[in-house]
């Protein structure tokens, strides 16, 4: 019954940061937007590339601006790697805090930093100025342009102006929304963790083997190792990095792989039956 609600919860708060980031999107539509974006993630080869397609062909359907959704998608999707990226983080402090260690997540959380750092400096430019999210957008173009150039492809139909335009939409919004956009995606990928946290204990994994800070800690490297685009959804990888971080942490073998493979369960098949659905569901509308 846990898991079930921890389930249902977790497939709930993949909406609400839509929600804050296109201002209109109802719940409901954005429960159904959430969930054909990320079963199209999770089956398809390159899948958040594809993911990212399937929401914004939907939007467009469903008649929201070019502008509004280039912007929505563009902030939730890094607000949610802001979020993965600061994980790491967060749990090698908590470690350390209780006493623990992780030569593997001190490495991972560094990197965090950087690429975090990184990230929210280019962001930081972007809103500066227009001036500066212009020579941005030229320069990012004129990169990109080569890069299609080698393979026989045209030139982009974006540069500067399209960065300014996007700067003066994204600053509008952040404005007035960064605070609900930041609870939403924390409060959305955190069930997430609930969830494997509820399907180590129902497993036969207790807190005197592994800790809820040693599964954060677990769980927050595995979701870096998912961000990389190695197989779709991370089969495999994912499985691997959490069982092995988990037992490392003096958690039973044979709870630990249970627990791993109910939580990927979990985390994966409701979602592709549900986004499934309703993707049949809107080829009929």
């Amino acid at each position: 019954m846990t898991l079930a609600a921890a389930t249902v919860l977790n497939l709930l708060t993949f909406a609400p940061p839509w929600m804050v980031a296109l201002p209109g999107l109802r719940f409901r539509s954005a429960f159904v937007l959430t969930q054909v974006s990320t079963a199209l993630s999770i089956v398809v080869p390159a899948g958040a590339a594809v993911g990212i397609a399937g929401a914004y062909g939907m939007l467009r359907r469903w008649g929201f601006p070019t502008r509004g959704i280039a912007r929505a998608v563009t902030v939730a999707s890094l607000w949610n790697q802001f979020a993965n990226l600061s994980y790491p983080i967060i749990a090698v402090f908590l470690l350390t805090a209780s006493g623990g260690d992780s030569p593997v997540l001190a490495t991972a959380a560094f990197v965090g930093v950087a690429v975090l750092g990184v990230a929210v400096a280019a962001l930081a430019a972007v809103l500066a100025s227009d001036r500066t999210a212009s020579e941005i957008g030229d320069q990012t173009a004129r990169a990109v342009n080569w890069v299609l150039d080698r393979f026989g492809r045209g030139p982009v139909l974006w540069a500067g102006m399209s960065f300014e335009r996007f700067r003066r939409d994204a600053v509008d919004l952040l404005r007035r929304r960064w605070h609900l956009l930041t609870i939403s995606t924390y409060a959305g990928t955190l069930t997430v963790f609930l969830l494997l946290l509820v399907s180590l204990r129902a497993c036969g994994v207790p807190g005197s083997e592994v800790s809820v800070v040693e599964a954060f800690a677990a769980w927050s490297l595995a979701r870096i190792l998912g961000s990389f685009p190695i197989t779709p959804g991370g089969i495999g990888v994912v499985e691997l990095g959490l069982t092995g971080a988990l037992v490392g942490f003096g958690g039973n073998n044979v709870g630990v792989v249970a627990a791993v493979l109910v939580y990927r369960f979990l985390t994966m098949v409701p979602t592709v039956g549900v986004g499934l659905l309703a993707a049949m569901t809107l080829r009929r509308r």
